[in-house]
């Protein structure tokens, strides 16, 4: 059975999409309509990829990273993967300001991805792995 966990919206996307959407509608005000429309093209694009991304684990042993529809869906083996851990990014004040999956694969590459339920993702990725991965 295949397994699909949606991705989180993180502050930074937040605050971007605020701020392109601002660009946007200063544009029109100012009546500069070939930039606002450059904005807005831009502001589409960003908002299809925060809400279509998704990480699959598929029955057959694989994941899946599709970030939106205009972008080419990833396929990685998951006998491919050597560890996984969650990880944060700088801490201000004792909290992380973005926390992630970092999924290590064997050929030395790795994946950031950050699911809407981080654990549900960690455990269902140990149960398909084989023993040998390292979690932290």
């Amino acid at each position: 059975m295949d397994r699909t966990f949606h991705a989180r919206l993180l502050p930074g996307q937040c605050l971007m999409l605020l701020l392109i959407g601002f660009l946007a509608v200063w544009c029109l005000w100012e009546k500069r309509p070939v930039l606002a429309a450059v904005w807005c093209v831009w502001l589409v694009f960003l908002i299809e990829r925060l809400i279509h991304t998704a990480y699959t684990l598929t029955a057959d042993g694989f994941l899946l990273i599709d970030r939106g529809r205009f972008s080419r869906r990833r396929e990685r083996p998951l006998s491919d993967i050597v560890g996984v851990e969650r990880a944060s990014s700088m801490q201000v004040a004792g909290r992380a300001l973005v926390r992630y999956v970092l999924v290590r694969y064997a050929d030395g590459k790795f994946d950031a991805l950050s699911p809407a339920n981080e654990d549900e993702f960690v455990r269902a990725l140990e149960k398909r792995l084989p023993a040998s991965f390292s979690t932290k």
